[in-house]
């Protein structure tokens, strides 16, 4: 008898047996914090490939664009492409035509044009790239606080327990403790992949705004001594 009930014991506090017997309340935060855990773990696979595409094809791009010797041919052929510094790349172009497309060319109001252009597409770029990454910080910020509340919860169940009971044996008290821990442990789970994840990433898509604002400020750099030779002619 003491080692069926042993084992009941052992099996009831296993965090499933703590899940399917915890208060509904804190079943819906465990729920809840394994969907959100789920749920990062979705963002950062996305975003670790995506940036990491990202970055090399952005290498691949900028090694391209500065052997060329003729860019428009290398605008034909790449300014379609939805990478990022493609897009920088197109907004300078397009810009670049407009403003010279008339008889008289405003050297001055064509530089601020191209730049701010260029400044505008970086911005939306980064703007795209970054999309869920809030997602990340929410998550770290709000799971810790929703497993305290399954924590509390727990713990106020165990003081239930013992005022109906009448009894402070770790019988009485051992369930609601145990799901209050675990829905701790849920939340930290949660939220600690998502801080780091989040830090990482946004010094990750800080270096890429850094290089597609080097990349502009150098195509700007082209395109005025460009403007230069065309006014001279």
């Amino acid at each position: 008898m003491t080692s069926l009930a042993l084992n009941t014991d052992a099996t009831s506090l296993s965090p499933i047996g703590i899940f399917l017997h915890a208060d509904p309340v804190v079943q819906i935060v465990m729920v809840g914090l394994l969907l959100a855990s789920i749920w990062t773990w979705a963002i950062i696979l996305g975003f670790f490939f995506r940036l990491g595409a990202t970055r090399r094809k952005t290498e691949r791009f900028e090694r391209d664009f500065w052997k060329a010797e003729d860019i428009d041919a290398f605008h034909r052929i790449e300014g379609e492409s939805d990478l990022p510094i493609a897009k920088v790349f197109a907004a300078g172009v397009a810009e670049w035509r407009r403003s010279t497309a008339g008889g008289q060319v405003d050297r001055g109001g064509t530089r601020e044009r191209l730049a701010t252009a260029m400044g505008a597409a970086v911005a939306g770029e980064i703007d795209a790239l970054s999309d869920r990454l809030n997602i990340l910080a929410t998550v770290g910020a709000v799971a810790p606080f929703v497993g305290l509340f399954g924590t509390v919860w727990g713990i106020m169940r165990s003081f239930t327990s013992i005022a109906a009971a009448q009894n402070t044996s770790l019988a009485i008290v051992a369930p609601g403790i145990a799901e209050a821990l675990f829905a701790t442990a849920i939340g930290l789970f949660a939220a600690i992949p998502a801080v780091i994840a989040y830090n990482r990433f946004s010094h990750g898509i800080n270096r890429i705004e850094a290089r597609l604002n080097r990349f502009a400020d150098g195509f700007h750099a082209t395109l005025s001594r460009q403007l230069e030779s065309e006014v001279k002619r």
